[in-house]
This record gives structure tokens, C-alpha cells and sequence, in this order.
């Protein structure tokens, strides 16, 4: 009997592994409300401590979470693509660099950014005029929206002759958790600039999450991928025609998105019950005394008296 007890123990690392598996499949914006719940379980604070340690990081990263700086000079967006030494992360727009104490997922410092970790001139250029067109569009299409900017390849470009890479970030977010919801936007566009061949590719990585948890526990986890062209043009030009191909693809989606649950009530949730009873005919509502059942009720209540 003994021995049944101790098989069916967890060893540490198992505790670990599990309240990892539990931090990192919470739903956006509820990692906080997991990991206390998780502490509790555990009821021991080193194993919590190693959990949390590797899996906020990762839970951060993915869900794209924005912080505001400690400076309050704006926010920046938690991602591997700004992502530098020892849990920094840089924030393109200001040329700042935000510590983040990835746990308690909050912004405990800010420095000012060096050249190294900065695109040249050149690329900047581009960088920037990109940036400017994308902050206009998330600011009219996602309430709270935060958008960033990286140069991910070809940082030390000087000028014309070579090629390089972008990468755009979206990241909205409403967490509602007193009416019991909560939803997400990310999405991800990889810019490739080839001056060779003077064209850009677009690669759009899209997620959308949403938790609805009233009376019941319904999440949405929609993932999209797509990609497009245009030509290599001046910076104002490419930042314009880069910024029409995401919006065009976005609000598609998020059309299609509409659409397809729109016509659940109509579809889906009607293939999943059964169209008609065990008897193969409809249910009589009109005439319901053919029943037995009903004709003893009604006598014994006295109805149609």
C-alpha cells in the first residue's frame, strides 16, 4: 500500500511542469488570476517561483502584453523581435530600452537606447515611415491598440544595394473580467525588402483569443496567415503601400471572422443536436392533449374545466 502511495506521488518537477502547463495556457489577460490560484495548489513558494519564472516570460511574449514605461514616455510592447539581454526590451519609437520584471508584469526601469542596438540612417528611415502609417491605422481601427515597428535583418545597412527586414506588431487587448470576458488581437507582419529583385513581401501572421466565462467557460482561438506584394519603393511610398496591404488583410479576416459566427445559430449549433426526437416526427405544440401524460395533468389540475 505504501508503495501505490509513493508511485502515485508527483515528484517536484512534475508540480512544475504541470503549474507551467496551466500558467501558459491561460487566456489572455488572465495569467495573474492562474498563477494564484496555482500558488495556492502548490502551497509551496520555490516551486511556484520556478514555474512562473520560465513561463511568464513565454506567456508575455506570445500574447503580445504592452506595459507602460516606468518613465511614462509610453508603452512598450513585450516581444521577442525587441527582445534583448537580461529581460530588456527595446521601444523603437522613443529610441528607449524598458527592464521588464516579467512576473509581476510590470516595467521596473528605463535607459536610453545605444547606437548598437539601433538600425542606421538608412533603414531607420524606413523603419520610421512604417511606424508613423501603422500607429494612424491601429489608432482608428483598434480601441487601446499598440503597434511597434522592429528592424529584425540588415540593421547596418547604409544605403541601396542590400536588403532587409521589418517586422510589424499589432497588439490590442479588452479585458472585461468583472462582465466575465476577455479578448485579444495579435498579429505579426514579416517585411522583407528585396532590392534586388525591387519588391517587398509581406507575411502576416494573425490571432485572435477571446474567454467568455459566465455560467460556463467558451474560449475562441482563431489563427490566420496570409501574405502579399508590392514594389520597392521610396520609404513615404513603401510605409503607404505596406500599411493598405495590412489593412486590407486585417479587416478581411476580421470580416470573414463576423461572418462565419454570424451563422452559427443557423448552422453549426443546428448540425450539432438532433434534428428530430427518437420518434422521427416533430413535437405537436399545438396539440399537445394527444398525450397521455398531458391529458392526466390537465385532469388532476383541473385545467379546461
Amino acid at each position: 500500500m505504501a508503495e501505490e502511495e509513493e508511485e502515485s506521488e508527483l515528484s517536484d518537477k512534475q508540480k512544475v511542469e504541470i503549474a507551467k502547463w496551466f500558467l501558459l495556457n491561460s487566456p489572455p489577460g488572465e495569467i495573474q488570476y492562474v498563477a494564484k490560484d496555482v500558488k495556492s495548489i502548490l502551497n509551496n513558494d520555490d516551486l511556484y517561483n520556478e514555474a512562473a519564472s520560465e513561463a511568464f516570460p513565454v506567456y508575455n511574449k506570445f500574447h503580445l502584453i504592452s506595459l507602460p514605461m516606468s518613465n511614462r514616455s509610453g508603452d512598450v510592447l513585450v516581444n521577442s523581435f525587441g527582445e534583448l539581454e537580461g529581460n530588456a526590451f527595446l521601444e523603437p519609437r522613443t529610441a528607449q530600452v524598458a527592464i521588464v520584471d516579467h512576473v509581476k508584469q510590470a516595467c521596473t526601469e528605463v535607459r536610453p537606447a545605444t547606437d548598437e542596438e539601433l538600425p542606421s540612417p538608412y533603414t531607420e528611415e524606413f523603419r520610421c515611415n512604417l511606424d508613423a502609417e501603422i500607429l494612424k491605422y491601429v489608432e482608428e481601427a483598434y480601441p487601446k491598440g499598440v503597434c511597434s515597428v522592429y528592424c529584425t535583418s540588415g540593421k547596418d545597412v547604409e544605403g541601396p544595394g542590400s536588403d532587409f527586414e521589418l517586422a510589424v506588431v499589432i497588439s490590442a487587448a479588452r479585458h472585461s473580467p468583472q462582465n466575465f470576458c476577455n479578448g485579444s488581437w495579435c498579429s505579426i507582419w514579416n517585411i522583407e525588402f528585396r532590392d534586388d529583385q525591387q519588391t517587398v513581401e509581406v507575411k502576416g501572421k494573425l490571432q485572435v483569443g477571446a474567454h467568455y466565462f459566465e455560467e460556463g467557460n467558451v474560449q475562441l482561438d482563431a489563427k490566420h496567415e496570409c501574405k502579399d506584394a508590392t514594389l520597392f519603393q521610396a520609404p513615404e511610398d513603401c510605409a503607404v503601400a505596406i500599411t493598405s496591404i495590412i489593412r486590407h488583410h486585417e479587416t478581411e479576416y476580421l470580416a470573414s471572422l463576423e461572418a462565419s459566427y454570424l451563422k452559427l445559430p443557423d448552422s453549426t449549433f443546428k448540425d450539432l443536436r438532433r434534428k428530430l426526437p427518437v420518434t422521427r416526427t416533430l413535437f405537436p405544440w399545438h396539440n399537445t392533449l394527444q398525450f397521455s401524460l398531458t391529458r392526466d395533468i390537465s385532469k388532476e389540475l383541473g385545467i379546461g374545466k
